[in-house]
Order: structure tokens, then C-alpha cells, then sequence
């Protein structure tokens, strides 16, 4: 189920402060299939790494989103990548086997 930007904003933003902030090694992203591209396009171990996502409204919210996480709190991510379907936003805490 789709869930507003501010919601979306929150639940990440609660994630990362979880396991100790520091934005910038954290990569925001979106993508139609998250954990496709998690795994296939980052190298992400999905059962040891820390990763979320949600599904935003539309994908220009999901944009919006990946946007406020680059901007504003600095955090890694693709900025103009994805394509414009691409409705789900995920975010990763980078490792060294991690892309980036």
C-alpha cells in the first residue's frame, strides 16, 4: 500500500537514526522491483546488510523523497537514475561490498 511522502520521510529517517544516523553512508534510491535492485545493482546481502523500503504515492513523490534525503541530510543516492515509474524508495546502509 502507497503511503504519503511525510510518512515515507518519517519511517526512513527513523530507520537511520536507529542504527546511529550518519546520513552519508546511507544510499537513497528508488526502483519499480527495490529488492531486484538492492541485490542485482548494489551488491546488497538482503539477510546481513540494513535496508528498507516503501512505496510511495507516485513516482514523482518517490523522487521528491530521494531528493529531501540527498539535499537536505546528505545521504548517498542516484539522483536522475530510475525510470519514471518507479514508485519505491529503498535505502541501504553502504558497505564495502556494497555498489556504492
Amino acid at each position: 500500500m502507497a503511503k504519503t511522502e511525510s510518512d515515507i520521510i518519517e519511517y526512513i529517517k527513523n530507520y537511520i537514526d536507529g542504527y546511529g544516523g550518519d546520513y552519508p553512508s546511507w544510499y537513497v534510491g528508488i526502483a519499480e522491483n527495490p529488492r531486484e535492485r538492492l541485490i542485482k545493482g548494489h551488491r546488497l546481502d538482503i539477510n546481513n546488510d540494513l535496508w528498507i523500503f516503501s512505496t510511495a504515492e507516485s513516482a514523482h513523490a518517490a523522487r521528491r523523497i530521494e531528493r529531501h534525503f540527498a539535499d537536505i541530510l546528505k545521504t548517498d543516492g542516484g539522483m536522475g537514475g530510475g525510470a519514471d515509474t518507479d514508485c519505491c524508495v529503498y535505502v541501504y546502509k553502504k558497505n564495502p561490498h556494497t555498489d556504492p
